[in-house]
């Protein structure tokens, strides 16, 4: 009998724990009818976002990278696209100065590698100045292959760490 309680009680614990803790609220108009229906926070509150402007801003709004061919330093038509994302997202912050870091995959000596993140850096840099950003707001800095952002020696990690990253100050 004692048994029979105990495994009760548990029963009844582990059914609370389950228990949901979302409300739903129904909105009605004059006439009564229901016209939605919110889980959790009500209508009038907004999530909070990445404060506008910032390195988390940026990465939602814009993106942080683009990616590169392989020897290449040319924009894709892709690339392009977020770089005049990140040209009217620069436009709107005035006050952001942005670091363009340059990126190679592992293949390759560490001198040329070095030197084909700086021209991919760069091809970010004169595109955005291209499009109307002051120059005295962008720097440039290569890596070459010394951060990868994926480890491994396949084509899928050696695309991912051919890159130009954006770093929003």
């Amino acid at each position: 009998m004692r048994f029979h309680i105990v495994t009760l009680f548990a029963a009844v614990v582990m059914l609370a724990a389950c228990e949901s803790t979302s409300e739903e609220t129904a909105t009605t108009t004059g006439g009564g009818s229901s016209t939605g229906v919110t889980t959790g926070a009500t209508t009038s509150e907004a999530l909070p976002g990445p404060a506008e402007g910032t390195q988390e801003h940026l990465l939602v709004n814009v993106g942080d990278r683009v990616f590169f061919g392989y020897d290449r330093s040319d924009l894709t038509q892709q690339s392009q696209a977020t770089v005049e994302g990140l040209a009217t997202w620069l436009k709107t912050y005035p006050a952001v100065t942005l670091n363009i870091e340059g990126h190679a995959d592992e293949r390759g000596t560490r001198e040329y590698n070095l030197a084909l993140g700086e021209r991919r850096a760069s091809a970010v840099r004169d595109y955005l100045i291209a499009l109307g950003v002051d120059p005295n707001r962008l720097s440039t800095i290569s890596y070459g292959k010394e951060r990868p952002a994926v480890l491994g020696s396949n084509e899928e990690a050696w695309a991912q760490n051919r890159r130009g990253v954006f770093v929003a100050n």
